[in-house]
């Protein structure tokens, strides 16, 4: 560990939370439907999407409504992309003349790109073709992360509105995030990319001979726009197998911070949105606090793992921290807050391989994502899911002050924590379910690369990934089998989709209700202590509901690395 290892957390954390008041300033603005700068040049391309497809922006919809437009669009994105998968063959701008993908994998990537998951099973740069890159996937980058901040946008509606029913309309939410914020956001980002060396380009293949004198191919690609996306977006899909640890994805130490940055910006910036919208930016402020809180811990406990390094290697006379999948470039302390980074929120981009960290370096990111995914999180996702367990929180301090519990002007009754509760046992169950099924069927015993409890780590991981629509990957997995395929995306569906649905219904009881003041003895939720409740109420529901499989995975792992046990 070193004084800079420990400085670069602390700047990091010190941006975020910097960026948070101006990206939650331009997020509210398009929350509210306002006229921003851009509208001089990018109105009459809005309302010409509106007039193409018949809507009236204006139109609000119920909840039933907004979650039948959101599934139904989701479905079309999700067909669009398997059929460009499967005809790779025969469609155009595919220099390499690469095939479709099968059945099972064209379904698995179609659905985790539909769902924001973009978890890869394949090596993009010799798979897929570069209108598969632009057309079925950047495309998708773009439109799955406007349905994620959409969802907050009417679940912040929920709590902001008295006794209506309207939650928004679904298009025009989506059409103004895509071209307000999406866009801009990248087309910038895109060239600061490309100004550092990151390729965008119809090219497919440029020749090079490295210093041994091997001469090699190496692939090139329309890189730049969609590793603008993947980062924003928290899409996490690279473009080339090894993802941000590839030099053309990621080329230096500066590309690596504005990534990360990218990665937390609108998650980060949504915490200041929803207060604004209830009308005290405190609340925002208070959960964006507790956020940091146990971003830091998971970035400080992962950081110390790396550094103390392998006990087994020292004992030969190699000393030092974990360098093992890491790049050279980026040395430890970014790598791993890169990793802590991109579990913290859904985006599965990676700068090492999380299958090479130690076994309790290795086990942050893990735990990152079994929380469900709320320490920043998702674009839209993270804060609907923060929101999820703030209710639950309320409902505990209502047990304790004995009344109905509040939330920023809401009673919470028995609907909404019935709800809560759905949406957040959907993780458990689809994680635990689908990796105890691999664990015991031959199939899933096939993929892990490695046995004992890494091997049953790799499988955990895997369907964590999948479930809370992350995508990265302890890549020691085989996953790209029919078996995986099919599994792992029915838990990226059901991650997604089953999570969205209860947020929706909660987003349309809340609106229906009317304002409820304050009192003396309502629980505040600004404070120390509900900053406390809420990291406490996390970690018991998140943490103690996985901890048997960490125990089985992770943490025998450490024992034994501990006790010179190789598998």
């Amino acid at each position: 560990m070193t004084v800079q290892g420990w400085g670069l957390i602390l700047l990091f954390v010190a941006l975020v939370a910097a960026l948070a008041k101006p990206m939650g300033l331009w997020l509210f603005a398009l929350y509210e439907g306002r006229r921003t700068p851009l509208h001089a040049v990018l109105g009459p391309v809005e309302r010409g999407f509106y007039k193409l497809a018949g809507i009236d922006p204006t139109v609000e919809q119920s909840w039933r409504r907004y979650a039948l437009h959101m599934l139904v669009f989701n479905l079309a994105l999700l067909l669009f992309t398997y059929a460009v998968l499967r005809l790779q063959g025969v469609l155009p701008i595919n220099p390499r003349g690469l095939a479709g993908l099968t059945a099972d994998g064209a379904f698995n990537t179609a659905t985790s790109f539909t769902t924001n998951t973009n978890w890869q099973w394949y090596a993009g740069e010799v798979a897929l073709s570069n209108l598969s890159q632009m057309l079925g996937l950047t495309i998708q980058n773009f439109l799955s992360a406007a349905t994620g901040i959409a969802i907050a946008f009417a679940l912040f509606r929920g709590f902001a509105r008295r006794q209506i029913s309207g939650l928004g309309n679904f298009w025009a939410d989506v059409t103004r995030v895509t071209l307000y914020l999406l866009l801009p956001i990248c087309l910038v980002y895109a060239l600061f990319l490309v100004a550092n060396g990151v390729p965008q380009t119809f090219a497919s293949l440029v020749d090079a001979t490295g210093l041994e004198g091997v001469r090699q191919s190496i692939a090139l690609g329309p890189v730049a726009s969609q590793e603008a996306i993947k980062m924003l977006g928290t899409n996490g899909g690279g473009f080339f197998n090894a993802n941000s640890a590839h030099p053309f994805e990621n080329p230096n130490a500066l590309t690596n911070l504005v990534q990360m940055l990218s990665i937390f910006a609108i998650g980060a910036g949504l915490t200041w949105t929803f207060g604004k919208a209830v009308g005290n930016t405190r609340q925002g402020w208070a959960i964006l606090a507790a956020m940091l809180i146990l971003f830091t811990a998971g970035a400080s406990a992962a950081y110390w793992a790396e550094a103390a390094g392998n006990p087994n290697l020292h004992a030969l006379g190699v000393p030092g921290g974990n360098m093992e999948g890491k790049e050279v470039r980026f040395g430890i302390a970014a790598s791993t807050l890169f990793a802590t980074v991109t579990t913290a929120a859904s985006c599965g981009a990676v700068n090492a391989m999380h299958d090479s960290f130690t076994a309790l370096g290795g086990m942050i990111p893990l735990l990152n994502i079994q929380l469900g995914e709320v320490v920043i999180g998702g674009v839209g996702a993270g804060i609907y899911g923060f929101l999820l367990f703030a209710i639950l929180a309320v409902f505990v301090a209502g047990l304790m002050v004995g009344r109905t519990p509040e939330y920023v002007g809401k009673k919470i009754e028995s609907r909404e924590v019935k709800l809560a509760v759905l949406a957040i046992a959907i993780l458990p169950l689809c994680i635990l379910g689908f990796s105890a099924l691999a664990a015991v069927l031959p199939d899933g015993l096939a993929g892990p690369l490695n046995k004992g409890p890494h091997g049953f780590s790799e499988i955990v991981y895997a369907f964590s990934s999948a479930t809370g629509n992350n995508g990265s990957a302890f890549a020691g997995i085989t996953s790209g089998t029919p078996f995986y395929n099919a599994l792992l995306g029915v838990a990226m569906w059901l991650g997604r989709f089953f999570v969205i649905v209860p947020v929706l219904a909660i987003a349309g009881s809340l609106a229906a209700k009317k304002y409820t003041p304050e009192t003396a003895g309502s629980f505040p939720t600004t404070g120390g202590l509900w900053v406390g409740l809420l990291v406490g109420i996390i970690l018991i529901l998140g943490g103690l509901t996985f901890l048997p499989s960490l125990a089985l995975g992770p943490i025998a792992d450490h024992i034994a690395m501990v006790r010179g046990q190789l598998f």
